[in-house]
């Protein structure tokens, strides 16, 4: 099972880089991995990655806060097997680290 990887505060401030920076260079990493990017009202739960129509789309959801977001997108985009072979900035891949199974 997985766990958040951190609290809201803690995310703010990990690394000197705040969240929305963070959470930006996550939406650009997916998007240069060809991931089409909706930001949609879905509850509240951060974001899904899925297949529609044979292309990737990620929903970002608008209803939730930033670590949430940030938290989702990095569960999903962790899940890609290319991720691996993606340089990304330190905190990013410590980040990602975390959560690794």
């Amino acid at each position: 099972m997985l766990h958040r990887i951190s609290s809201t505060q803690d995310l703010k401030s990990c690394g000197g880089v705040d969240l929305d920076a963070k959470l930006n260079a996550l939406l650009t990493l997916a998007e240069s991995l060809d991931i089409e990017i909706r930001r949609i009202p879905i509850g509240g739960r951060g974001g899904t990655l899925c297949t529609v129509k044979g292309r990737r789309v990620l929903f970002l959801d608008t209803e939730a806060d930033r670590a949430t977001q940030y938290d989702r997108v990095l569960r999903e985009l962790a899940q890609l097997p290319e991720i691996d072979g993606v340089y990304l900035r330190p905190e990013l891949r410590e980040d990602l680290d975390r959560i690794a199974p």
